[in-house]
């Protein structure tokens, strides 16, 4: 009995033992848009969060900066062709990153942080809902200039993102729910020396601005760069990301708020969300990671 007894237990355990081993096995890497900004190396550390948490070893990538759409799908060739059992990607551009997938005959499970892309075989899209908290952005910029005197500039991201095209969307809704149409819509490239440049051309252009809704905080501190350097008064900045940059100048009183992501929170549940599905478990189709609006109210709240 006591030989049967031994014999079950080390039955059990060494079935614990080869569970934890699978799971430890698992091969996940990731693709980001970038981990030359803030806001990626922080979704970036939410992702070592859960590696650590899980016991995994996680090859993160990213092209040196967001406007390097071939260097993504180089990167994405070279980690495809490693056959991973699982790929988290940011895609700069969702047709050349599907077409990457797609070309590699890759056939494990892939997972769109950040920014979705329109492939039909994604296991799910980890990420904000950027119509709906941009939409919430540009409610609250209206409100804070007035409607009856709101003058907005749109500074979107890198043209054909989806995430650009989304937010853009938007605050577009907003302003036309307030009867309003923008008195330009341009491209910052998702960079602040290319916000920079629209808004000290959009100055000259528009003296009337004086609301401007961008796509991220970089974008944002561009556009402020400008107004500082002009010192033109009365203009309203509103950022996105809820980076720590962004929240130091809403305590400064430079920038009136930002719409807060929580990338750490979506790099983590991007980790999860992926070793659940190679585990076998439901996952959904659309992981929602909320938003807040980050002002001079609660900045204190965010503030680290």
């Amino acid at each position: 009995m006591k030989k049967v007894l031994a014999l079950f237990l080390s039955l059990a355990l060494f079935l614990s033992l080869t569970t934890v081993l699978a799971e430890e096995q698992f091969i996940i890497v990731v693709n980001l848009k970038t981990l030359s900004s803030e806001y990626w190396q922080t979704v970036k550390a939410g992702i070592d969060e859960a590696a650590e948490k899980y016991g995994l070893t996680i090859d993160v990538q990213g092209p040196a900066a967001e406007t390097e759409i071939a260097e993504q799908v180089q990167q994405l060739e070279t980690q495809l062709a490693a056959k991973p059992d699982a790929i988290i990607i940011a895609p700069l551009d969702g047709d050349a990153v599907i077409g990457a997938i797609e070309s590699s005959g890759y056939t494990g499970l892939v997972i769109f942080c950040d920014t979705d892309a329109n492939y039909d075989k994604k296991t799910s899209f980890v990420g904000t809902s950027n119509q709906v908290a941009a939409h919430s952005g540009g409610v609250y910029g209206i409100d804070l200039v007035g409607k009856e005197n709101a003058n907005a500039l749109i500074i979107y991201g890198q043209e054909g993102d989806n995430t650009s095209n989304l937010r853009k969307a938007g605050y577009e809704q907003a302003l036309e729910e307030a009867g309003l149409k923008p008195v330009a819509m341009l491209s910052g490239n998702n960079t602040t020396d290319g916000a920079t440049k629209v808004m000290e051309d959009q100055i000259i252009a528009h003296p009337e601005i004086n609301l401007v809704l961008c796509h991220n905080d970089d974008t944002a501190i561009g556009a402020l760069n400008a107004v500082k350097a002009a010192s033109k008064e009365g203009v309203t900045i509103l950022g996105f990301d809820g980076n720590q940059s962004a929240v130091e100048l809403i305590a400064a009183g430079e920038l009136a708020g930002t719409v807060a992501q929580q990338p750490k929170l979506m790099g983590f549940l991007s980790v999860e969300t992926a070793l659940k599905a190679l585990k076998g478990e439901a996952v959904e189709a659309n992981v929602v990671v909320d938003t807040v609006v980050i002002d001079k109210d609660n900045y204190k709240d965010f503030l680290k």
